[in-house]
């Protein structure tokens, strides 16, 4: 199976995207990129390169649905013309805006952002969502764990990796233990657990990362010897991502517990001393709010802090 990756432009602080053509048939991308015309014209210009134009493209997979990943599926589907798009039925950000709903407002204000500082978030959030074309029931099929999705010569098994968000899917080659993995595994930056609704019940919060560590334990599992990431360079050798994120992971929570009193503390407090330079910069206070809810969830799961609810928000406090 030959699997060509294909480094894509996107706006956005992380760089480029990796997007990954299987040149097998049926004819299949991993994610997209972008929305813009840098996007398409880059990405036309490199599946030509091999061999390929939009129209030849029969199936286009998404590893989730944020905005650099999936905003040209419609695009390519539409000039491909018999293209099926695939995505987990978790995923929501092909579906409709970050941010767009009420559940992610009444998110929000309980992690005790201020109403403002939402609205401000959302407006950014609005112009991103213009980076991705909104796909209708009808447009795009199901992405279900362990479902194999098969080529000339063999399969990918279809992995559901939650954490990045609730819907985020890796795709195993079992005959070489390769994995292409979206924006679980990246190996130069640590995955950011994004707030989400739970799919189950949109009106609790998403355990991010929680299920992020299980999935990361689940890649693990499967003794990778070559993992394709969302961004940045191929992965050889897994294990040695693995204990540095678990490293990563066990210091951020050290450092969010420390900064937890006895009078209690929101999710926007721990955000604001966690990350001073970021809390006021465009998509990185949204990041970084995440990031605190995330792991503030998980320390109360773990009964490490108490959380309690007043006036509509959480304040967690020490045991």
């Amino acid at each position: 199976m030959k699997i060509i990756p294909l480094s894509i432009p996107t706006p956005f602080y992380v760089g480029d995207v990796n997007v990954y053509l299987i040149k097998e048939e049926p004819l299949t991308l991993i994610d997209v990129g972008p929305k813009t015309k840098e996007a398409a014209d880059v990405l036309r210009e490199k599946l030509r390169n091999n061999g390929v134009n939009f129209a030849d493209i029969r199936r286009i997979v998404l590893t989730h649905a944020h905005e650099d990943h999936c905003g040209l599926a419609k695009q390519v589907c539409d000039e491909a013309k018999n293209a099926e798009i695939l995505v987990h039925n978790w995923e929501t950000g092909h579906l409709f805006g970050r941010l767009a709903r009420e559940e992610y407002r009444n998110l929000m204000i309980s992690a005790g952002v201020p109403e403002t500082v939402f609205r401000e978030i959302q407006e950014i959030y609005k112009d991103i969502s213009l980076l991705t074309d909104a796909l209708t029931d009808g447009e795009f099929s199901e992405l279900k764990d362990e479902m194999e999705l098969e080529f000339t010569s063999g399969t990918l098994k279809v992995l559901h990796t939650p954490g990045h968000t609730p819907g985020s899917c890796s795709f195993l080659r079992e005959a070489n233990r390769t994995i292409i993995a979206g924006d679980c595994v990246l190996k130069r930056i640590t995955p950011n657990p994004i707030i989400s609704p739970d799919p189950i019940d949109p009106h609790r919060r998403f355990k991010s990362l929680a299920e992020y560590l299980v999935s990361l334990a689940r890649l693990r599992s499967f003794a990778p010897t070559l993992c394709y990431g969302g961004h940045g360079e191929p992965i050889t050798d897994f294990e040695e991502i693995f204990n540095r994120y678990i490293r990563a992971i066990d210091d951020r929570q050290k450092r969010v517990i420390d900064l937890v009193s006895k009078e209690g503390v929101t999710a926007f407090d721990v955000a604001n001393k966690l990350f001073p330079n970021a809390i006021d910069k465009d998509v990185h206070r949204f990041l970084a709010i995440s990031e605190a809810v995330a792991h503030l969830d998980y320390a109360e799961t773990e009964g490490k802090i108490a959380v309690e609810i007043k006036d509509g928000m959480e304040f967690y406090r020490t045991l």
